[in-house]
């Protein structure tokens, strides 16, 4: 299975174990992960988090100024990227606890680097699809490469902004990206108080691309956090 396209996302592993630490990220990147980052407490986690803007992160449970699940409750409010959690063998509350928080995934310790690395990317390609040029919606198709909407053999053109909000949205296909994500996606990393604005670019998209905007079926509200795209398999 080609992995390739996998290799360029932005891995991100917070433990304050410089052993293990240097053990997981060695085996990601002799995998062949492109960028692999590194954290030892849940203050260096955020900071890492916010500027660098990981593609997935790896969260160990117990940090010493903190734990991984107030760390996640923390990167919730900026980020959805996928998370897996490390935890202490047999910890079945640790797991629980995670998952019900909403993590993806989560691997006991001790563990086998095969076993790290086919959960990594097993989370990877449940979140991220590989790059396409062209999307299938219900009665269109969006072509990134030409930056446009083919809808029942009318070509219509996207901005430079619903280029970059339709694209952030397929590459977290049914999965909810939240207001603030896809502000900071589109106007950088001060993106507070641009939410009318991306209300906005919503309603023209949905214009584009649904056959009824007002009942739309492609591009979703997720009322309080987001939207999120619904493709056509």
């Amino acid at each position: 299975m080609d992995n390739s396209f996998l290799h360029r996302k932005k891995l991100l592993l917070v433990d304050d174990e410089p052993d293990l630490l240097k053990m997981v990220s060695d085996i990601l990147s002799d995998a062949g992960f492109e960028t692999v980052l590194t954290a030892a407490t849940v203050k260096e986690a955020i900071i890492t988090a916010e500027k660098e803007k990981p593609d997935l992160m790896v969260l160990d449970v117990m940090l010493p100024d903190g734990d991984g699940f107030s760390l996640m409750k923390q990167l919730r409010t900026f980020t959805n990227v996928p998370i897996i959690f490390l935890t202490a063998k047999d910890e079945a509350a640790d797991k629980l606890a995670g998952l019900g928080l909403g993590a993806d995934d989560y691997i006991s310790k001790p563990f086998m680097p095969q076993e790290l690395l086919l959960r990594v990317y097993a989370v990877l390609r449940r979140t991220y699809k590989e790059d396409s040029p062209q999307v299938f919606l219900d009665g269109c198709t969006i072509d990134f490469s030409r930056a446009e909407v083919n809808k029942g053999g009318e070509i219509i053109p996207l901005t430079a902004k619903e280029h970059t909000l339709l694209e952030t949205l397929a590459r977290n296909e049914g999965k909810i990206v939240t207001v603030d994500a896809l502000c900071e996606a589109l106007w950088g990393d001060n993106p507070f108080g641009y939410e009318n604005s991306l209300n906005a670019h919503v309603r023209r998209i949905r214009e584009k691309i649904e056959a009824d905007p007002s009942k739309p079926v492609s591009l979703i509200t997720i009322k309080g956090l987001g939207y999120k795209l619904i493709t056509r398999k």
